[in-house]
């Protein structure tokens, strides 16, 4: 690999493109932008809708960026943003994360430097993150977040107030199955682990929302996620204005513009942009930059693979009003393998790599290895057929 550093060579886009790495479940989009120095940047999509729909985009963008410089980031975000619309949605906002993250890397490599100096510099030495608890039952729910505090020493979990597959049934059992469930998680880790709860945006009605967090408010949560429908700007301000504990949101958000909006109408105290769809890192630093300004904190949605861990630690690594970062343990299955060297997590906090560029690299044959499975969501139906919030 030649250095730019080093030459000041004059470097070209050569390639753009985009393969799946399915782990049993999800197809996680795999971005490589090659060059002419021989230097390729890695990215991972968010795979939003019809997961192929983004794989497309990316190979289509590749006609638009064949001779760029990859160093110009700023100019081709705009040149793929603003050339795809009217209008621009999630399946654009994906593709064009899942480039953005690998003419980072790319530029690293070339400086020999990890991103996050690219992005200003560390503002801390290791990232806090949370994994979430799973559990069918309030007694399976608290024996799951119990074993992750004792493995991993975890320092915040995260849970769903229903259990899965309950959606449709009448909202009273869910008010009594939020608080049963986070009473049984509260039991079993204590006071001070710090325990964030997440509707998953299926609440319909604001005063629903709030009448769960005051069910759940005795338990303390870090915060409520998503409690009613992220397009609702202003019953979301309603609800933060009102709610017992603070309201986080912003997963299903992309670019500046939407977060503008949010953060307008006062609707969050916790924002959580995703990086492998919100426009990646380029757009996540606008993004966060933005929300310090309004005293709002960042926490990162990060439901993705081990590859998106290691762009999001970067961004963490480096903005001031950050709080916490989601994370997926992993040291076993599909996410063990994927990486070189994956993201390592010690006493709950996610280490920075030092390499160059993102730190991590794919592992050989890895593409081949697990490749795209089709897969639909499903959403239960209540009894009159309708599809089901809560």
């Amino acid at each position: 690999m030649r250095s730019v550093a080093s030459e000041g060579c004059d470097m070209r886009i050569t390639s753009v493109t985009c393969s799946f790495i399915n782990d049993g479940s999800r197809n996680w989009p795999i971005v490589q932008v090659g060059t002419d120095a021989d230097v390729t940047g890695i990215g991972e999509a968010y795979p939003v809708g019809p997961d192929k729909a983004v794989a497309e985009t990316v190979r289509y963008f590749e006609e638009w960026l064949l001779g760029f410089d990859p160093f110009d980031g700023e100019r081709i975000w705009h040149e793929l943003y603003a050339g795809s619309r009217f209008p621009t949605g999630s399946v654009i906002t994906s593709a064009i994360s899942g480039i953005d993250q690998a003419l980072w890397d790319i530029k690293g490599k070339a400086l020999d430097v990890p991103v996050y100096q690219l992005l200003g510099g560390k503002v801390r030495d290791r990232i806090r993150v949370y994994q979430s608890a799973r559990g069918d039952t309030p007694e399976a729910l608290g024996q799951h977040a119990k074993r992750l505090i004792e493995t991993y020493g975890f320092t915040a979990l995260k849970i769903s107030p229903v259990a899965g597959g309950r959606d449709a049934e009448p909202w009273a059992h869910h008010l009594d199955d939020a608080e049963a469930r986070m009473a049984a998680v509260r039991d079993a880790v204590g006071d001070e682990i710090d325990i964030g709860v997440d509707p998953h945006a299926k609440i319909f009605e604001p005063a629903c929302a709030l009448e769960m967090a005051e069910r759940i408010k005795a338990y303390r949560p870090m915060f409520f996620e998503e409690p009613v429908r992220p397009e609702q700007f202003e019953p979301l301000a309603k609800v933060a204005r009102k709610s017992p504990i603070p309201i986080a949101t912003g997963e299903c958000l992309y670019t500046k513009f939407e977060f503008q909006q949010l953060l307008a109408t006062g609707g969050a105290d916790i924002i959580q942009p995703d990086v492998c769809v919100t426009g990646g890192l380029t757009e996540m630093k606008k993004i966060a930059a933005m929300a310090e300004a309004h005293y709002v904190s960042v926490a990162p949605h990060n439901p993705l693979g081990p590859l998106a861990t290691a762009v999001n630690v970067h961004f963490a690594a480096t903005a001031p009003n950050f709080l916490i970062l989601e994370y997926q343990v992993d040291d076993a299955g599909v996410r063990a393998e994927v990486l070189d060297a994956p993201i390592r997590l010690q006493d709950g906090y996610a280490c920075i790599p030092d390499r160059p560029g993102l730190g991590v690299a794919l592992t050989e044959g890895i593409l081949e290895k697990y490749p795209y499975v089709a897969w639909r969501r499903g959403r239960p139906t209540k009894a009159d057929g309708m599809l089901a919030y809560i």
